[in-house]
Formats: C-alpha cells, structure tokens, sequence
C-alpha cells in the first residue's frame, strides 16, 4: 500500500576554509549560526504525522558539513535512517563538491536552498555569500546529472519557503511511492477500448513499476470465499449503500453482491500488496455476476483508499497514485473523462463518469442516488487539478490542467461541469495527443508538484499546455 509519510536528511554546509575571526568575509561563525537557526526553525515547524527530519547533528564542525570526511558520515547517517530525500542548507559559500557526493550517493529528491544573505558589517565586509555559491552547487549537480529541485533565496521564517518546501516534501511522496510501484490488472481492456492500451514492459524498464495480472478466474474464487468468510464485513457494507442513498427499485437486490465484491477487491488488494488497481469493469463483471456493475463499488473503495481506475486504464490508475501522492493521502481522486461541452460557457466541459466517484466527494447540495448499481450526484464545487499520464512511441508524458467548478445542466452518473482557462486549446491538446478522453481529477492545484515531479524521472516529461 501506497505511504504518505516523508523522511527528510537536512545537511546545513559551509565553504572548506581556515578559520576567520566573527565579523569578516566568509568567517565559521556566521556559517555555523545560520545553519542551527535553520534547521531548528525547520524541524520545529514542519515536523508532524506524516514528516520527520534526521539532522547531522555531531557531524563535521558545530554540524556543519564542509569536507569529504563530514560528507562521508552524513551519506552513512541518512543511509541507516533510509530517509527518503535530502535538503543541503547553503550556509556561507557552501562546498559544492561534497553536496553533489552526498546527493549522488544516495540517489534521493534533493533540495538545495541558500537562505537570504542579510548580514553585513559597518565596514561593508559581509560573512556568507550564500546564494553566490548555490550557482556553484547547481553546476556541479549539473555535472553529475542530478536532479534537483530549489527553493528562492528567502528567510526560513517567510511564506515564500514555506510554500516552496511543503511543495518539495509533496514531491517527495510522489517520487517515493512512483518508484516500485505495484499495479493489480484485473481482467483484460474492453474490446473496443484500444485507447487504454499500455505497455508493461516499458513500464517496468522506464519506472520499475511491476504489473500484477489478476485474471477473472481468481477473482470469481476470491468473492465466493468472501461469500463465505466475510459474512459481517458484508453486511457492514450493504447497510452503507442501502443507508447512504436513495435506491431505484433495480439496485437492492444487488446490495450483497456489491458488498461481495468490495470485500473481494479489497482483499486482492492485500493478498497482492498492491498500491492501485486497474479494472475492467462493464463488459466483464456483470457477465460474471449474474449482472452486477462494479461502479458504486468502486466509489466506496476509493473512499477507503482503495483506488480503482475503471476500464482498464492503467495510465489513469498511474495518475491517481501521483495525485493523491500529491496531496499526501488527503484528497481523493476522482475518476472524471472530458464527455461534453457545457451548453452555454465556453469553456465549459462534463468531466463525468457513469458512477465511480468516492461518497465524501459529493456536492452538499445534490442528493446520492443508486440507479441500476450506478451512484448519481455531482462532486464538490472548488478548484481541481485534472491530469493524464500517457505514452506515444516509448515517450511518456503528463498533462497537468486546473479547472474551477461552474453550474451546469443536472445529468446522470457522477460528474462535475468544468471551467477552463481555454477549452479550445485543451481540447486541440488532447486530440493531437498522446491523450484520450479519460482523466483524473483532485482538489486543489498540484501542477507545480506534477512539474517538479518529473525532474526525477528522465522517460517523464511535464506537458505544460497550462
């Protein structure tokens, strides 16, 4: 399962240099306060549920690294503690050689950042030129084809960091749970779906993402031992749909098997250590089934983070793992395609699905149907990114867009009416390709995160048409 907590090194460094007394240019001083004041503001103020730091403190002088020794035992010291990224805090000049042997050798995110050079003397010496040696670290970075992220030169107490770093350590659950990633694959892709196919070999060899094959054979075993075995989480899931929507008269008699088949998935789910699941859904499982449609089920695994994308989309499936990374476990994907345009803005698109979406999603003022198995209501109002991940010719890619809600005509399913910048233009984007129809969409804007994310994987490019 996917883990949205982060472990980040913090490595404060100054320039190799002799000792010069307080008060002149590029002193130990100066560099020694600013790396303490630094990372104490840091730990004592991001440090939470999901993010923990691992200091170098006793490393170097006064926790400074500065030299190959110091930087051979923070690479040790981040390696025991298996943190998953690394943030070297400029605190002078800096020693750009050992930040590039120290960001090499543990082949994690890195951050690199000079705090805002503010101190000077009555005599015009100043003591740090910090941002003036972060050119130097960039380059060398450069030189060893590591990828980096940066923050503005800017005071630690300042939003401005703020912003920028609660955005690395976003990041930084992205990159982590990306890498190794476990895709179940039930089933094979509809018929006339040649939209949503994908390649598992390039998956494995451009990402190290593993496909687990689920064929439907197993999955008729698994329900019918849940049928059997499972008997009160069954029945906790049927009083959920039969208590949290008004039912058509087609849908309760489908209650149990509904209930079967949460249990079934959510157990594949744990039987195979899976991170997100790709399905086929309408062509297979009512056939399966005796009739039984899977969209509702889904709604409810995505609300207990087990995400689900519909149609044997594996590169939607890919998608909600980013966004919800995105958000560190907080929001939830919505499985939405462009269907059609709104009947009077134009900008205005359907971003819809035939009834897939999470429960906790759903607008306040729009009732929760089940018709024919299916849920009916519209999503929140707010702001969402909207994404694809596809691939053309070996070449991945990823379209990040941002969308505000807009009223628009009541229809069936589960939807929400979109508002984009330049419809047009989006529209043109995704017909000239590699895109399709089917998109996942998340509260809140994270296309700078999507952008920052694909730093780190050279087979992954940011399409930024927004």
């Amino acid at each position: 399962m996917l883990d949205y907590t982060v472990k980040i090194g913090l490595a404060p460094m100054r320039r190799n240099t002799t000792d010069r007394p307080r008060g002149t240019f590029l002193n130990w001083y100066s560099a020694e306060q600013r790396g303490k004041k630094n990372v104490k503001y840091i730990k004592d103020n991001f440090t939470g549920d999901k993010v923990s730091f691992v200091d170098i403190k006793g490393i170097g002088i006064e926790d400074l690294m500065y030299d190959d020794d110091s930087a051979a035992e923070v690479i040790e010291r981040f390696r025991e503690a298996k943190v998953d990224a690394v943030f070297i805090i400029n605190c002078n000049f800096g020693n750009e050689e050992i930040a590039a042997d120290v960001a090499k050798a543990l082949g994690k995110p890195v951050l690199i950042w000079a705090p805002l050079d503010d101190e000077y003397y009555i005599d015009g010496m100043r003591p740090t030129d910090s941002q003036c040696g972060l050119f130097g670290v960039s380059r060398q970075m450069q030189r060893f084809h590591i990828p980096f992220s940066h923050l503005p030169c800017c005071r630690v107490e300042s939003e401005e960091f703020r912003e920028g770093f609660l955005s690395f350590i976003r990041v930084v659950c992205m990159v982590k749970n990306f890498t190794g990633l476990r895709v179940g694959q039930v089933g094979t892709r509809p018929m006339p779906f040649f939209s949503v196919i994908w390649n598992e070999g390039e998956l494995m060899e451009k990402f190290g993402i593993k496909i687990v094959p689920i064929n439907f054979a197993l999955v008729e075993q698994r329900f019918k031992n849940a049928l059997e075995t499972k008997k009160e989480e069954i029945s906790e899931y049927i009083i959920y749909f039969r208590d949290n929507f008004r039912s058509d008269d087609l849908t309760p008699p489908f209650f149990e098997r509904m209930a079967v088949l949460a249990v079934t998935y959510k157990g594949l789910f744990e039987e195979y250590s899976l991170d997100v699941l790709s399905a086929e859904c309408w062509t297979a499982t009512p056939v399966m089934f005796d009739g039984l449609a899977p969209c509702a089920v889904y709604g409810l695994l995505m609300d207990m983070d087990y995400m689900v994308s519909c149609e044997s989309d594996l590169h939607c499936a890919l998608t909600m793992v980013l966004l919800k990374c995105a958000s560190m476990g907080e929001g939830k994907p919505l499985f939405g395609e462009f269907t059609v345009r709104h009947p009077e803005n134009p900008n205005g698109e359907l971003l819809w699905h035939c009834g897939p979406f999470p429960l906790s999603q759903k607008a306040e003022d729009s009732e929760a149907r089940l018709v024919n198995q299916r849920e009916w209501f519209r999503a929140k109002d707010g702001e969402y990114t909207v994404a694809r991940l596809d691939q053309e010719s070996g070449k991945y890619m990823i379209l990040p867009l941002l969308c505000r809600t807009v009223p628009g005509p009541e229809t069936h399913g589960t939807y929400l009416w979109a508002e984009f910048e330049n419809l047009q233009k989006i529209e043109d984007r995704l017909l000239d390709g590699p895109y399709i129809h089917h998109f996942v969409e998340i509260e809140g804007d994270y296309r700078r995160e999507i952008k920052e994310f694909c730093r780190y994987f050279d087979n992954l490019k940011v399409d930024e048409l927004q």
